[in-house]
């Protein structure tokens, strides 16, 4: 999207505001699309990246499929018209309300705890479910979204397969599927692949597997020059690895993974007004009228968006700290060189797709920000309108 049209966008709808180009996520979806070869594969959007139904809508046109982590992302992706079929529900220690819930809407099942399979013999013994299993491996770019290690919360751990295995034999425990999500921004291959590996080695020892689940953790790129997963190539490797077990297992499973970030955070952008420039202690704060309650990952987890001065691109490139309007330390930037920055001038953040919106909060009683959407059409829609305050306060009784 080119910067005059980021501009009148911002007039017509105003600061803070998410803009999201749907174009791009089509791309990046047909990107998946043609590196995979393998022919039995379905890619679930984690949804938790973001969770508009106009984004979803999206996707579902283009024949993907859902991953949910909650019963309120269970029923936004009913809402946007997904079959139950081609919903998953992935979660960690979920209610078993949640649980029922999934059952009844006929959504396939991923457990992650030994508690929770032990609760499914009991109460639901004749339910199919797919298994979370620890791989005990470290990956990803951040130690926040390294999520397969040892001592993560998440998963089975690979040494209750033999009791898996017995449950199986005399109880008749009923499992369809494998699951494994190692981290996130996953660069090199061989990373992923090692968490594969650990999966595919035990997986033989499972009868009347109907699927394998990947996961994700692709990584984009998050400036000019930074790398990013090489899909095609994983792609590729990927494909010819499974089926080569697929031979081994003795049976055509479904592959599936479950894509987030790669597919929306590049359509994204976030775009703010400078509020204010002044310097402190020899560092020069370029203050914006959002924050960490509408953008925390560069806080949360270190992230990096290249920030760009819409008003003044031609401008003379100085150094800043850009930060926001919370009673807190909530600095996006620290010594960035950005064309000159002056009150009024509207900034973007790229990469603000994914993770962005979908983490924002009502903190310090500001307000979130509306959400727009770029039609691949060339048309605009205003897609979320902007929170209020009465929105705040419309859930707190009055006492």
């Amino acid at each position: 999207m080119m910067e005059k049209k980021l501009i009148d966008i911002t007039a017509t709808f105003g600061t803070p505001l998410y803009v999201y180009d749907e174009q791009r996520i089509i791309d990046q979806v047909d990107i998946l699309k043609t590196s995979f070869t393998y022919p039995d594969l379905i890619f679930c959007y984690a949804m938790k990246a973001n969770s508009n139904l106009a984004v979803l809508d999206t996707l579902r046109h283009q024949g993907i499929g859902v991953d949910c982590v909650s019963q309120g992302e269970m029923i936004t992706a009913l809402r946007a018209g997904f079959e139950p079929s081609k919903i998953r529900f992935t979660p960690t220690f979920a209610s078993t309300e949640e649980i029922i819930f999934a059952i009844e809407q006929g959504i396939q099942l991923t457990v992650d705890s030994m508690q929770m399979v032990d609760w499914m013999l009991v109460n639901r013994p004749q339910t199919p479910m797919g298994l979370r299993m620890n791989p005990s491996v470290m990956a990803g770019a951040y130690e926040k979204t390294s999520v397969g290690h040892a001592k993560a919360k998440f998963g089975i751990g690979m040494n209750y397969v033999p009791a898996l295995l017995d449950l199986i034999e005399l109880k008749g425990l009923k499992i369809n599927g494998l699951h494994i999500h190692s981290g996130s921004d996953i660069l090199e291959a061989g990373q992923f692949m090692q968490a594969v590996e650990v999966l595919l080695e035990v997986a033989p020892k499972f009868p009347k597997l109907e699927y394998i689940d990947l996961g994700s953790g692709f990584k984009v790129s998050y400036y000019p020059g930074d790398k990013a997963t090489n899909i095609r190539t994983l792609g590729q490797i990927v494909s010819d690895r499974f089926s080569k077990f697929c031979t081994h297992y003795g049976s055509p499973l479904r592959l599936i993974f479950e894509p987030g970030k790669f597919i929306v955070s590049q359509a994204g952008r976030f775009l703010v007004t400078c509020t204010g420039v002044k310097e402190n202690g020899g560092i020069t704060f370029a203050g914006v009228d959002s924050g960490f309650n509408h953008l925390i990952r560069p806080m949360f987890y270190g992230a990096y968006h290249t920030i760009n001065n819409l008003s003044n691109p031609s401008g003379s490139l100085l150094t800043y700290d850009v930060v926001g309007n919370i009673c807190e330390t909530d600095t996006f930037a620290s010594d960035r060189s950005i064309a000159q920055i002056r009150p009024g001038d509207i900034l973007e953040f790229e990469n603000a797709g994914a993770y962005c919106f979908s983490m924002s909060s009502p903190y310090n009683s500001r307000p979130r920000p509306a959400e727009v959407y770029f039609r691949s059409d060339g048309s605009t829609q205003l897609i979320r309108r902007r929170e209020t305050i009465e929105d705040i306060l419309a859930l707190q009784i009055n006492l």
